[in-house]
């Protein structure tokens, strides 16, 4: 067993993927796809566009059947679970695009969040206290909020399930520097609650100033994962795997 073998098994381990294989008809996607997220860390996914990203989240959240492999979280195997139950088990996930209900104001968007585990006060509260901006717009809807705003909402109304693991897949994109920082600062904040955050990326920057390590997925596969300490310090896997310096 390797020195950074020993160190993740020494770890608490949120959620582990285990030869996962996943297929959207007869095109297959994943291959043995294995991945280990540590409690209260933040984990990276980055590649190439196609790579296999954003089916690892939809894998884990049930939305893309495994026609082999395992989904653990917290030791408990969730890849039978149908999908409405895996946000239950403790995984939330905000997907590309948001998907919020746009004719809804933000209050009521944040209700359905709470009313998926039948959470009150005391939750809205804690969620709206990482969102402070969100207070001010309670009675908005969601549909007139500028992007940035929206992303918080999406993250927010996720939070409302009081998950451990948190899925974000590419919550910057198209985003201001200014809301670029909120979202990062946030993740950051979720770190120090516990709350364990698998991200997925596509800018290098966002990636270093906020992940605690990176797995690079190329073809469906983990072809390494890399403790970003390591990665400031020597970034040939980006080039490597992404292309970019």
């Amino acid at each position: 067993m390797t020195e950074t073998n020993m160190m993740e098994t020494s770890k608490t381990q949120a959620l582990m993927i285990s030869g996962l294989d996943c297929s959207y008809g007869e095109v297959q996607v994943l291959y043995g796809l294995d991945l280990v997220l540590n409690k209260g860390e933040v984990l990276c996914l980055f590649g190439r566009n196609g790579a296999g990203k954003t089916t690892t989240l939809k894998a884990i959240m049930g939305l893309v059947p495994a026609s082999a492999g395992s989904i653990k979280l917290a030791g408990r195997e969730l890849t039978d679970l149908p999908a409405h139950e895996v946000p239950k088990a403790g995984i939330a996930y905000v997907p590309q695009g948001r998907r919020l209900f746009a004719e809804m104001t933000v209050a009521e968007n944040i209700e359905i969040g709470l009313m998926a585990r039948g959470k009150g006060k005391a939750t809205k509260e804690q969620v709206l206290d990482l969102f402070p901006l969100l207070r001010q717009r309670l009675r908005q809807r969601s549909g007139t909020l500028s992007g940035g705003e929206q992303q918080m909402l999406a993250m927010a109304r996720a939070l409302c399930l009081e998950p451990q693991v948190l899925l974000l897949d590419e919550p910057t994109e198209g985003l201001m520097p200014s809301m670029i920082a909120r979202i990062r600062e946030t993740v950051s904040k979720l770190r120090e609650m516990d709350v364990s955050t698998i991200l997925v990326e596509q800018r290098v920057d966002a990636v270093l100033s906020v992940a605690d390590r990176v797995c690079f997925i190329e073809n469906g596969r983990n072809r390494e994962t890399v403790d970003v300490e390591a990665l400031r310090a020597d970034p040939s896997a980006v080039r490597r795997y992404v292309g970019v310096g």
